[in-house]
């Protein structure tokens, strides 16, 4: 029976390697997925790529909060059969994104396997990972950890200065030189780096 998946964690736990490495297994067996990611994450000059920060990268199909990805899903599978569709950044998904990929789960029986984080960096779920929490059939957290060593669950914007924003809007692209992961008690107290003693 063919399931959606969202699989979270705060950033840099290396959900994109796991996304690609789960594609290259269907390839490696002679199937075939399909790729998807928002447009707004044009972070790398690659951006209709999914690339992960250990240099693994695929071509990926680019989609818009506009965009009914239950029929283009479906035109792409009237192409070539898809045995798994396979999202990054599930965060960005809209509430009705998330319905759809369900049908196509439910309807089709193609796997769909979303990636994405969970809460921004106020600490507030992304209305596509609420949508995920509340409907998918397998939630999965990969982790990742703080500078302490404990679990990170949190991200914190930073500025250029190394500080942290706490106003804003949610969504603001960016990787490791505007954000950073941490354990909720650090990230509540905006301890963002290890005492030098620690270092």
């Amino acid at each position: 029976m063919a399931k959606l998946y969202f699989n979270f964690s705060a950033m840099n736990a290396g959900k994109s390697t796991i996304l690609l490495q789960s594609s290259y297994n269907y390839f490696e067996r002679g199937m075939h997925t399909l790729l998807l990611k928002p447009a707004l994450d044009d972070r790398d000059e690659k951006f209709e790529q999914i690339s992960s920060r250990i240099g693994l990268e695929a071509k990926a199909d680019l989609f818009t909060a506009e965009d009914d990805l239950e029929a283009h899903i479906l035109a792409s599978h009237a192409s070539k059969p898809i045995n798994c569709v396979l999202l990054d950044e599930a965060q960005f998904l809209t509430h009705d994104q998330v319905w759809q990929l369900s049908r196509v789960s439910d309807d089709h029986r193609i796997p769909i396997m979303c990636y994405g984080l969970r809460t921004d960096f106020q600490g507030n779920l992304f209305p596509g990972s609420a949508a995920l929490l509340a409907i998918a059939d397998d939630i999965r957290e990969i982790r990742t950890l703080c500078w302490c060593g404990k679990k990170a669950t949190m991200n914190m914007r930073v500025d250029g200065d190394g500080k942290a924003v706490t106003t804003g809007e949610q969504i603001e692209v960016g990787g490791n030189e505007r954000y950073i992961t941490l354990c909720r008690k650090h990230w509540r107290e905006q301890h963002i780096n290890p005492p030098a003693a620690a270092k």
